[in-house]
């Protein structure tokens, strides 16, 4: 008889607040209960983690500091030791069935490591917060269908280039294999730069379309054009470019990404981000030095050919016809 699948959840809060106990509460309410919920605290101040530390259910870790996103689910993943890690945010609510359906579709789907959630808006009746991560051939990033109704083709399971890591299930032994996420990344990117080196590694990514969430979206960093997320945001997808994409793919769409890049500073001057624009391609430029030497061990341990990264990415020169013309704009930075 097959036992059944470990899974532990891990919530990466900072000063969650409020939302940090809604999300709990969706989560102690799940059809399939997790082994273990693990809340890595990252120096919030707000009291949102003292407040559940006795919660005999959770198993708080204050870290002390704010060590971003990604060294927060590195340090969690050295203390799982079940088969699955689900990747929560504070601000995203999962209905009932949310874990039991990421984990029926992994045991459907032994090829996959990373299975993504239907995320929708949470406060609307009827609206896209999000179906996985695309990955366009310049190196552009956006989620797709963040924005528009929800529709029937959005109930259908499908592959994906990556989850969106707010609500995310990974198969622990694929993450272990690839290293976890970037640390340098901070935040924002990471988890599209974990799923590119899934993909290298010969893994696939898929979304899982009755796994649903609702989720408020960037409630800790100050909204999706901030300059913080358009710092980090900015700074990172170079970074992802330069390690992840492979062989002759990389040179033939370099000047395409270099076009998307000055094109994106451009933009954002004329709308006053100029400054921090110019200070996330200054700090990308530093770190490609490091980007690259991380690169040569990435490479290195591809599995995956050429021919199967070119099949995942978004070809359209208009990117996705799922991409609203206003959603473009925001994403591009133009509006």
């Amino acid at each position: 008889m097959m036992t059944e699948a470990s899974v532990t959840v891990v919530i990466v809060n900072w000063n969650g607040g409020d939302l940090l106990d809604q999300c709990l509460r969706h989560l102690l309410r799940q059809s399939r209960s997790p082994r273990r919920i693990l809340i890595m605290d990252n120096g919030s101040t707000d009291g949102s983690a003292d407040r559940i530390r006795d919660t005999a259910e959770v198993d708080v870790q204050f870290v002390g500091a704010n060590l971003g996103f990604a060294r927060a689910n590195n340090l969690a993943l050295k203390e799982c030791d079940t088969d699955f890690v689900a990747l929560l945010n504070p601000d995203a609510f999962p209905d009932r069935d949310w874990l039991e359906n990421l984990l029926h579709a992994a045991r459907t789907h032994p090829d996959v490591a990373a299975f993504g959630s239907r995320q929708m808006v949470h406060g609307t009746e009827n609206t896209l917060d999000g179906i996985g991560d695309v990955y366009h051939f310049s190196g552009l990033i956006w989620r797709d269908g963040h924005g528009r109704p929800h529709s029937e083709a959005d109930d259908v399971d499908g592959e994906i280039f990556s989850p969106c890591a707010g609500a995310a299930l990974y198969r622990r032994d694929a993450l272990l294999e690839v290293g976890g996420f970037d640390e340098d990344y901070f935040c924002y990117v990471e988890d599209v730069d974990l799923g590119f080196r899934l993909r290298l590694a010969g893994y696939k990514s898929m979304y899982v379309a009755d796994a649903v969430v609702y989720h408020v979206g960037s409630a800790c960093s100050g909204g999706q054009h901030s300059d913080f997320a358009v710092y980090y945001g900015h700074r990172n997808l170079v970074w992802a470019f330069v390690k992840n994409m492979p062989g002759t793919l990389f040179w033939i769409l370099l000047p395409v990404h270099l076009l998307l890049n000055v094109v994106t500073l451009i933009h954002f001057t004329l709308h006053g981000q100029g400054a921090v624009m110019l200070r996330a391609k200054r700090d990308a430029l530093k770190g490609i030095p490091s980007a690259w030497r991380k690169r040569r061990g990435v490479q290195a341990q591809r599995r995956a050919s050429v021919r199967d990264i070119w099949r995942v990415l978004d070809k359209r020169l208009i990117p996705s016809r799922r991409l609203s013309r206003d959603h473009l704009l925001k994403v591009l930075g133009l509006v």
